[in-house]
């Protein structure tokens, strides 16, 4: 009598990190116009805040309470563009104070275009703008960059 070999099990696929998407939704749930293509996108990052806490006679150790959660910046770049709406966001912030929430999702897809994962920023808002030096010797792209302050993030995955 034959005996089948166990059946392996299968690997989790590691992702790569060059199919994405960057939408902005208004609070009420609609697709905002905004730009959508990025070279770059970083700061997808949480952490726990923590509170050091001596104990009287423990040496050993210092206890770390939970103390709420701290969010990076979503850094966004791209080659500057004339006449973008998120540009104009980020003017609007700028130059009247006037400050805009949006929900931003970042998505990850596959070879076939199938989102892999996404990342929900809830409460979005611009909080710095940035461009590349001008440079006379340099024939380059200008790559403008925008920060997001978010509220919180919330990981997708399927």
């Amino acid at each position: 009598m034959a005996t089948q070999a166990p059946a392996l099990a299968t690997q989790p696929e590691l992702l790569l990190g060059f199919r994405f998407g960057v939408f902005f939704f208004s609070l009420q749930g609609k697709s905002d116009q905004v730009d959508l293509r990025f070279q770059k996108v970083s700061g997808l990052a949480s952490s726990v805040k923590t509170t050091p806490l001596s104990e009287g006679g423990q040496n050993l150790y210092i206890q770390q309470l939970p103390n709420g959660i701290e969010n990076s910046r979503l850094v966004l770049e791209r080659g500057m563009v004339a006449n973008s709406p998120l540009f104009e966001r980020f003017n609007e912030v700028l130059m009247q104070y006037k400050f805009t929430l949006s929900n931003v999702m970042v998505t990850l897809y596959d070879e076939l275009g199938k989102s892999v994962s996404a990342w929900l920023l809830i409460k979005a808002f611009p909080v710095k703008w940035s461009m590349s030096e001008l440079d006379a010797n340099d024939k380059k792209l200008l790559i403008d960059r925008m920060e997001l302050a978010y509220s919180r993030i919330q990981i997708v995955r399927p």
